[in-house]
């Protein structure tokens, strides 16, 4: 089995546990059955995800991930997931947690999305709240949509994630 994973992180106004977000994309992998491929996470500030976003996806605002498919095929998966370390700090107060837990969430949703996990319709984001669940419990983590839901059911953990 062959999974490479590489993180660059080029924002600097938040600590970034490399590691763990490198984990949390290796587990959501191997968990979906991907045993080979490749994977670049990106770690950056809102100025550079809002640019992504208005280049790919015509949003002309920042967002919390990205996720761009370049290559798969059954076991296979080459990808990148960008997120927004500044879109973390803002947001992970209101959900009880650390910039670096809301950085997890957004890296485990963005390999979700590579590996053919949708959220545009309720049945779909619930398929993928459950898968989100579960590997961030295996990290430690419990997410809380409850209360992101309040805005029509979209979680804005991920709602605006591209592929």
């Amino acid at each position: 089995m062959t999974i490479e994973i590489e993180l660059a992180n080029t924002q600097t106004q938040h600590p970034v546990d490399s590691a763990r977000l490198i984990e949390a994309a290796r587990r959501v992998l191997q968990g979906q059955g991907i045993q080979q491929g490749s994977l670049s996470i990106a770690v950056v500030e809102d100025s550079v995800i809002h640019d992504l976003n208005r280049r790919f996806l015509q949003h002309d605002y920042p967002t919390d991930v990205l996720s761009f498919l370049l290559d798969a095929s059954p076991g296979r998966v080459e990808g990148e997931v960008v997120v927004s370390a500044d879109t973390a700090a803002e947001r992970c107060g209101s959900y009880g947690w650390a910039v670096q837990d809301e950085l997890v969430l957004y890296v485990v949703h963005g390999v979700l999305h590579l590996v053919g996990f949708d959220d545009g319709t309720t049945t779909q984001r619930q398929a993928m709240q459950e898968r989100e669940t579960f590997y961030l419990g295996q990290l430690g983590l419990t997410p809380r949509y409850d209360e992101a839901e309040e805005d029509g059911g979209k979680v804005e953990h991920g709602e605006e994630t591209g592929t």
